[in-house]
């Protein structure tokens, strides 16, 4: 049987935290499917197809990862992927309580799919899309946060 993860998220865009994450779990499973999600509470600066291009160019050396996006439940999805369980990273313990609750709704959902957490490197500890969407519109560097086609897309938001 292929052990099939779902790493799930607005990926707004994909930063070296997400990619790290990424990497990892597809050294733990057999695929890893990284799947898009729209933030209904965000105003995204990348629309959906944007962030796909942008995360399969950054990942597009890593045999066993494939991207997608989906505009339903995660669990649903999921499921409709056969998949096995879902890979979250967790940066701190703010994001824990977030995570708990979103887990056990899922868990209620469908229980035959776990959720499987890693802890993000140290060094991406303090990162999130968020922040390196603030820095990029004043034109600070964002090159040790994201890959360089990701700064470069950045770059093209802001400057136009």
């Amino acid at each position: 049987m292929t052990r099939l993860a779902i790493c799930p998220g607005s990926f707004d865009p994909i930063t070296y935290g997400h990619l790290d994450i990424i990497q990892r779990g597809a050294k733990v499973f057999d695929h890893v499917i990284v799947a898009v999600f729209n933030n209904q509470s965000k105003a995204p600066l990348f629309d959906v197809e944007e962030r796909k291009a942008l995360i399969e160019e950054v990942t597009k050396d890593i045999e066993n990862v494939s991207v997608d996006s989906c505009g339903g439940l995660l669990m649903e999805y999921a499921q409709s992927k056969n998949a096995q369980a879902i890979l979250r990273g967790l940066r701190a313990v703010s994001d824990f309580e977030y995570e708990m609750q979103i887990t056990s709704m899922n868990r209620k959902l469908n229980e035959e799919i776990e959720t499987f957490f890693m802890m993000t490197n140290n060094q991406y500890s303090f990162l999130s899309s968020s922040i390196v969407k603030e820095v990029a519109k004043y034109q600070a560097s964002v090159s040790d946060l994201v890959p360089p086609p990701v700064e470069a897309a950045l770059k093209e938001k802001y400057l136009g």
